[in-house]
């Protein structure tokens, strides 16, 4: 029996493979998940034996309904509860809106219906435009801080920036201020020296989700795509930009990059907050005690309405995409797209294809260069049909553009950490701020015309006569566009 199975070892794994492969396919065609990404995992599993079953184990799961957070223990306190019934505004304030925002409205109740993201009134909102912006006014914010910093990302060094930032927490957390950070492990590169500062200087820091080699894991699914920092309750950041050089344009002759985000103070804060408690409590394997110290009142004169919307696999719904579907759907006028990476799904396709047969001035920018060749490659398998349909696209020449917003109508915003790909939509955990406003729309809309003058549009005709050898590289890329 051993003489057999020595003899024969490479058939009967590749028999157990193709047993296994089967229950795998039986479970995946139970699931009813788009047609697409079901033939994709089938592909994979028949054709690459072996590999196609690590593939699927890694990427193939679904745990959008599994709760991977234990959201209730946070969303269940009576504070937190009381808290989003202190800003949730009243049927009488959601008709004044009704009459402002029309057609928008409909996102507002979406958001709402789907994960009860509140719609806050009272907010001082400014768009931060790339990284020294953003760091200039959040190491003045943390110095400032006096109860406690929340930061959560999904890429933190420690090298020139992260430095900066680090040593800031670490003196506020020795003069008393409470310090939390919770950083991606896939995507953070912390030193053990930096690691020991923060511990001996009373920075709590935790990893989401460890791995154990992070070098082969850089698409390793459900990671924490978020980066937001919280000071005191009260002042809040949210966008694209993580803490690394990358960010800041420190080293001369690399490519520039270009990035949006946005500060905000006053009541959205608090939705904020709430996210960052559940990804505390996952991430600390703790219950952490929720005081009202962590949900101060806020005064501010200024009334731009803002809403938080989060998704994740934690989430009933992927309410980031509906909310841009919806936007899009919603649109009389324009929308203008900014994102790295562009590997939509059907309904986002329809939604910009429609948009622009219907005579709305639909423009998206996403990079000429990339920092993935799959997703480069996959993003202009992309580009032919929407064009076709009238949408105007353009390719960033000054660098890289990592922003990653939306702005629709000058009514209408969105600035976030959510690309327009499968991953952010349906895998990653990510955090957006909705802003309706008219101020920070036209501002924003500003910011993308400026954009536009670094770019290059895309012409149909030139575009349809590319390389055979691209077409050919981007219809491999699309095949896996739903793991990317």
């Amino acid at each position: 029996m051993i003489e057999y199975i020595k003899e024969h070892i490479w058939s009967l794994l590749l028999g157990l493979n193709y047993i296994l492969v089967i229950f795998a396919i039986a479970i995946i065609l139970f699931k009813n998940i788009n047609p697409t990404k079901t033939i994709t995992y089938i592909l994979v599993l028949v054709m690459f034996p072996f590999v196609g079953l690590l593939v699927y184990y890694f990427f193939g799961q679904e745990y959008r309904k599994s709760k991977i957070f234990n959201r209730k223990n946070v969303l269940n306190k009576s504070i937190v509860k009381k808290i989003s019934e202190d800003f949730t505004l009243n049927s009488k304030e959601l008709e004044e809106f009704d009459d402002l925002l029309d057609e928008k409205m409909k996102l507002v109740h979406l958001l709402y219906n789907s994960e009860h993201t509140p719609l806050t009134r009272y907010n001082e909102v400014a768009l931060l435009k790339n990284g020294k912006t953003k760091f200039k006014l959040l190491f003045e914010d943390l110095k400032k801080a006096k109860h406690h910093i929340h930061l959560e990302y999904y890429i933190l060094k420690d090298d020139n920036i992260g430095t900066q930032l680090i040593d800031i927490i670490c003196e506020r957390a020795r003069n008393g201020v409470s310090v939390k950070v919770s950083v991606d492990d896939v995507g953070s590169k912390i030193s053990n020296k930096a690691k020991r500062k923060m511990k001996e200087s009373g920075v709590e820091c935790n990893a989401f989700m460890p791995v154990l080699f992070r070098g082969f894991t850089g698409k390793l699914n459900y990671r924490n795509h978020r980066k937001i920092a919280i000071i005191d309750g009260k002042i809040g950041y949210v966008g694209g930009i993580n803490v690394s050089d990358n960010y800041v344009n420190y080293k001369n002759g690399e490519s520039f990059w270009r990035d949006t985000h946005v500060r905000i103070v006053g009541e959205a804060v608090k939705p904020l907050q709430v996210n960052f408690l559940m990804t505390w409590n996952f991430v600390s394997n703790s219950d952490l005690k929720i005081t009202e110290e962590l949900f101060p009142e806020v005064k501010t004169k200024h009334e731009t309405a803002v809403q938080i919307s989060a998704s994740g696999p934690d989430t009933n719904w992927p309410n980031i995409m509906e909310a841009m579907f919806v936007s899009i759907n919603r649109a009389e006028d324009y929308v203008y797209v900014t994102t790295p990476y562009f590997i939509p799904n059907d309904e986002i396709i329809t939604a910009l294809q429609v948009a622009a047969k219907s005579n709305i001035d639909v423009r998206l920018i996403i990079p000429k260069m990339s920092d993935s060749w799959t997703a480069k490659h996959a993003t202009n398998s992309y580009i032919e049909p929407l064009l076709e349909a009238g949408v105007k696209v353009y390719r960033y020449c000054n660098g890289f553009i990592h922003a990653k917003t939306m702005v629709v109508d000058d009514i209408l915003s969105t600035v976030g950490t959510t690309n327009m790909d499968h991953r952010s939509f349906n895998i990653n955990f990510e955090i957006n701020a909705i802003i309706y406003d008219k101020k920070t729309s036209v501002e924003l809309k500003q910011h993308f015309l400026d954009d536009l003058k670094e770019s290059e549009e895309l012409d149909l005709k030139r575009w349809q006569e590319r390389p055979i050898s691209n077409k050919l590289k981007e219809s491999y890329a699309r095949l896996w566009s739903p793991l990317l």
